[in-house]
């Protein structure tokens, strides 16, 4: 076990990164855009307090516990720095040499407590959705995210007053999109990310359910690494059939808005596929 005082050993440290997986822009002018980021998950909450976006993250209840402690031990998610401790919310200027080193070495001693105790929970047969939680201090957190209006969340993260691990999150996402040329949408076609042209030429119901899917898992892929047309319909059936239902997936998938028709959810100038099953769900049910 590496202590405090030992020399901090090697960790990969990818750092954060955002990819955008669907942009796409409606007659009207409304740009509707949806990236995957990831970032540190001790920052999520952080970017869960901005309304303004729909999203949906990768789960620690369906992610194998082996795959969560391969992870974390090859690729710890690491303080971007370790900033001097002072009054406020602002730290001071990050620790260099030693003491940066031995700030290190306590956070990766603490990544390998956690590591033995999730073994020992998974040996006992604990569940992941219990034995995964220790480990979300020290995971890259995968996030998928749908808006039209980022203005607050730049002005906000990508600040120098913004904790650094969401700022270079914020970062990211916001050079994704600079970068990213959006896609004319006509009236009744959708917006449908995590489509790719390999799936070939798919009708339109296809596309919506199989793209809410690939949003509730946060990748084309299946958790076991295949992309399985036929198990993303699946699970749109079971997204939409719980009690209750599991909507939010749905909301990344929008049509743009008919002329005159009120705007409904977080999503300006376009109706989500969320809206469009609940109501069809309230009219069946008073049938």
């Amino acid at each position: 076990m590496v202590t405090a005082s030992s020399p901090a050993p090697a960790a990969t440290v990818s750092g954060p990164r955002a990819e955008v997986v669907c942009d796409s822009v409606s007659p009207d002018g409304a740009r509707v855009t949806t990236i995957e980021v990831t970032l540190h998950r001790f920052v999520l909450a952080e970017l869960n307090t901005h309304r303004a976006f729909s999203r949906n993250s990768a789960s620690s209840r369906a992610i194998p516990v082996q795959r969560q402690l391969d992870a974390v031990l090859q690729d710890p998610a690491v303080p971007l720095e370790f900033g001097a401790n002072q009054r406020g919310m602002q730290a001071g200027p990050p620790l260099t040499g030693d003491a940066h080193d031995r700030a290190l070495a306590a956070w990766l001693e603490a990544r390998d407590g956690a590591v033995a105790a999730t073994r020992g929970l998974l040996d006992l047969g604990v569940h992941k959705q219990v034995a995964n939680r220790l480990l979300e201090p020290f995971i890259w957190h995968t996030v998928i995210v749908t808006a039209t209006d980022w203005d607050g969340f730049w002005q906000q993260r990508c600040s120098p007053l913004a904790q650094p691990e969401i700022r270079a999150a914020a970062d990211a996402m916001r050079t994704a999109y600079e970068a990213s040329t959006p896609v004319e949408v006509v009236a009744g076609d959708w917006h449908t990310p995590y489509i790719r042209d390999e799936d070939g030429e798919l009708d339109v119901e296809t596309r919506k359910r199989v793209a809410a899917a690939r949003c509730a898992r946060v990748s084309y892929l299946t958790h076991d690494g295949r992309r399985d047309l036929s198990a993303d319909q699946q699970l749109y059936d079971r997204l939409v059939t719980a009690e209750p239902p599991h909507w939010s997936p749905l909301e990344h998938v929008a049509t743009p808005l008919a002329a005159g028709e009120p705007p409904l959810g977080n999503l300006r100038g376009w109706r989500q596929l969320r809206h469009v099953v609940e109501r069809q769900r309230r009219t069946a049910a008073h049938a």
